[in-house]
This record gives C-alpha cells, sequence and structure tokens, in this order.
C-alpha cells in the first residue's frame, strides 16, 4: 500500500508540471468552456492507454522497459522504433523542464553575470541538484516527491484560497478567438497528461503488481484533472482575454505569467504563491519524467548492448543532452512542448494501441483486459495520428500557431535542437 501511495503520488506530479505551466498560456485564445472540454476529453483518451500499458505488462518480467515490450511483438524493429520515439520524446520534456526550471531559479540566485549567463548558471544548478535524486534511485525520487508534492498541494490550495475571490464571471464566459486554436492546442494539451514514460518504472517498483499499477494510474490522473480544472478556473477567472495574450506578446515564459499576475491583482502574497507552486509543479514532472528516461536508457543499453552501465553513467546520458538545448535555446519551454506533444502521440496512443491489438490476438483469456474492443481501439489510434500530424500542419500554415508573439518571430520560434540520437532543425520563411 505504500508503494501504490507513492506511486500515485509520482502518476499526479509527473502530469502536474508541464500542464500547470504551459496550459494557461497555450489555452489563451481558446476560452474556459472549450479548454475544460478538451481538458475531460484529452484525460480519458491517455487514461485508457495508460491502463493499455498495464494489460501489457500482465504477458512480461515486471523489469521490462517499453523497448523490451515492443520487441516481444514486432521484433528489432519493434524496438528500435518505440525505442527512439521515447528517448527524443523525453529528452523533448527533460529539455523544457530544464528551461522552466532555470527561469524561475534565475531570480533566487545572487547576480553573477548578465542575463545569459544567469540562465546558464540557473539550468546546471537545477539539473545537478535535481537530478542527483534521479540518479540515486526510485526509492530516492519516491521519498523527495512525496515531500514536495504535499508541499505544492498545500501551496496549490492557498493559491486557490487567493485567487478565486478575485475572479470574474465575464472572464470565464470568453469565447475562442479562433476555432482551429483548439487542435493547434492538443499537442501541448497532451503532454499536460504525460506520465506514459515513466509507466514502466512505476511497474519495477511495484513488483509488477497489476492491480497497484492501476489504481496509481486511475487515482493519479484524477487528481491531475481535478487540480487542472481549478487552476483553468483560476487564471481563466482573473486574467482576461486580452490580458492573456498581452503576456504572451511581452514575455511567453513561466515569468511573464507570474508577472502580469503581480500587475493585475497588486497582491503579492498570490504572486508569489504562484510563483512557489510553479516552482514544484514543475520539480516533481522533472523527477518522473528524468526517472522515466533513466530507466529507459539503462533497458536500451542492457537488452540492445548487453551493457550494464552505472547510475552515474546513466545519469550523464539522461541529462547532458537536454541541459545543451536548454543552453542553446533557453527560451523553449513552450516550443520543446509543442514537439514533445508530436513525439508523446505516437508514444502513448500510437503504440500502446498496436501492441495490445497484436498481444489481444496471442493472449485472449489475460486476467485484466482493459474495456473497449476493437472498435474502441481504432477510434483512439484515430486521434493519435491526428494529433501527431497537428505540427505539421501549424508549420504549413493551415492551422494557427498559439502565440502571438510565435506568429511575429516564426522562423526563430520553429527552430528546434534535439540531440543525443539525432539534430533536427527547420525553419520557414
Amino acid at each position: 500500500m505504500n508503494k501504490t501511495v507513492g506511486s500515485t503520488l509520482l502518476v499526479a506530479g509527473t502530469m502536474i508540471g508541464a500542464g500547470m505551466l504551459a496550459m494557461p498560456l497555450t489555452s489563451a485564445g481558446i476560452g474556459l468552456t472549450a479548454t475544460v472540454f478538451l481538458l475531460i476529453g484529452l484525460w480519458a483518451v491517455l487514461t485508457f492507454t495508460a491502463l493499455l500499458f498495464v494489460e501489457l505488462y500482465q504477458t512480461a518480467d515486471s523489469d521490462a522497459g517499453i523497448g523490451t515490450l515492443a520487441a516481444q511483438y514486432f521484433g528489432k524493429a519493434g524496438r528500435i522504433i518505440s525505442t527512439a520515439v521515447l528517448i527524443v520524446f523525453l529528452y523533448a520534456l527533460i529539455a523544457a523542464y530544464v528551461s522552466g526550471g532555470g527561469s524561475l531559479l534565475m531570480d533566487l540566485l545572487p547576480a553573477m553575470g548578465d542575463k545569459d549567463t544567469m540562465n546558464k548558471i540557473a539550468v546546471l544548478v537545477f539539473t545537478i541538484f535535481f537530478g542527483s535524486f534521479i540518479v540515486i534511485g526510485t526509492h530516492s525520487v519516491d521519498k523527495i516527491n512525496r515531500v514536495l508534492f504535499f508541499v505544492m498541494i498545500a501551496t496549490f490550495i492557498l493559491v486557490l484560497a487567493l485567487m478565486l475571490p478575485n475572479i470574474k464571471f465575464d472572464n470565464l464566459m470568453a469565447m475562442p478567438i479562433d476555432n482551429a486554436l483548439i487542435i493547434s492546442a492538443s499537442p501541448v494539451f497532451f503532454t499536460a497528461f504525460g506520465f506514459h514514460g515513466s509507466i514502466p518504472s512505476l511497474n519495477k517498483y511495484l513488483d509488477g503488481n497489476v492491480k497497484s499499477l492501476r489504481i496509481a494510474i486511475l487515482v493519479g490522473s484524477g487528481i491531475t484533472l481535478f487540480a487542472y480544472f481549478l487552476w483553468q478556473l483560476s487564471t481563466h477567472g482573473l486574467l482576461s482575454q486580452n490580458e492573456f495574450l498581452q503576456i504572451l506578446r511581452e514575455d511567453a515564459t513561466l515569468n511573464g505569467l507570474v508577472k502580469a499576475t503581480l500587475e493585475i491583482t497588486q497582491s503579492p502574497i498570490i504572486a508569489n504563491a504562484v510563483k512557489i507552486f510553479s516552482t514544484l509543479a514543475l520539480v516533481t514532472s522533472f523527477l518522473g519524467v528524468a526517472l522515466g528516461l533513466l530507466e529507459c536508457i539503462e533497458d536500451l543499453l542492457k537488452q540492445s548492448f548487453n551493457i550494464h552501465a552505472g547510475r552515474i553513467s546513466l545519469g550523464l546520458m539522461t541529462f547532458i543532452p537536454p541541459v545543451l538545448f536548454s543552453l542553446f535555446y533557453p527560451e523553449g519551454f513552450i516550443l520543446a512542448l509543442g514537439y514533445a506533444g508530436q513525439m508523446f502521440a505516437f508514444y502513448a496512443v500510437v503504440l500502446p494501441v498496436a501492441l495490445v491489438w497484436k498481444a489481444r490476438s496471442i493472449h485472449p483469456n489475460l486476467p485484466y483486459r482493459v474495456w473497449g474492443g476493437k472498435a474502441l481501439l481504432v477510434i483512439v489510434l484515430v486521434l493519435g495520428v491526428m494529433i501527431t500530424s497537428i505540427p505539421f500542419a501549424i508549420r504549413a500554415g493551415y492551422l494557427p500557431l498559439l502565440s502571438v508573439k510565435m506568429r511575429e518571430k516564426k522562423t526563430a520560434l520553429l527552430r528546434c535542437g534535439l540531440f543525443y540520437l539525432f539534430s533536427y532543425t527547420c525553419a520557414t520563411n
């Protein structure tokens, strides 16, 4: 039971980070009503696909990684594709988190140079300190995550108590300025429910207990959905749509959101509480994602190359590539999440559907089977493919970009570097 509670908090803590920090900015032009419907729909889809992994783990060892699962049903090609997508996806998320963490930490450090130098120092301090818990092991992550999660919840309650009395009903009634923005925001909203990369670590930590893993996923994702709703209600009620868009024009970062809260409410208590909560949300999400990436790399080296790397070596391989990306493009928090959404749509939707489709034909009588037959698998698969195609449609100009600042600086914001497995750069005129 103790491990189940810890795993539940890891599920919720991993998700509460990307969503809490990016959604108020990416949903600025959508309005609260459309945002709530999008949240519920994506929560249902991604909880369903997470439970598909639980079904799959009944046919594998408790310490098997996703690459090993894919190899079990699709051979070497399955391992290569699934591992490549997962590693790139997790690197993109960690790059986003260290960028955001450095941005928040920079204001707390004593001045030691210009803004660019301070940002680099802040990113390194954030990564080294919190990355050390990942290197130590899952038990270490569980313990610090519990402390941070409960402090985060306490801060969240304080934030709500301060913000909810100041919300304006008219702000909540705002409609989308462009209905296509709902589609454009979907990849980022997808990452808001992104914990699937941590499922192998959780399954290993729970010793393959299917019931405990299922409870951790259902309760953890339910906590997250409820928290997201309250957060969106508070931010959309406090800031008008025009004020949100002004943030995106001037400073489309986490600090921009915090500063706008201070200017509008004139309450340093609210602004400081929001900043503390944002920092804790980012850290708990970082811990879950980084743990999943380290164990993914460990599974890859062990199963494909028969290399048993130490935790320090695995830690270096986990953190060096995303730190380089963060230092190369420090304002890439929202951008990286957008590209991670593209990767995540494949890894968290397309892959589990394909694996379960094959597994059910081989193991038709598994003790636990996720509700829904082949028709539901097909529907979810189609949704995953659609989400995967959204970033391409945005780059081609068929769908709007999420922020005004992005529209004005399209070339700069479409430059994305993902290191370690490959380097990718795209630019448009």
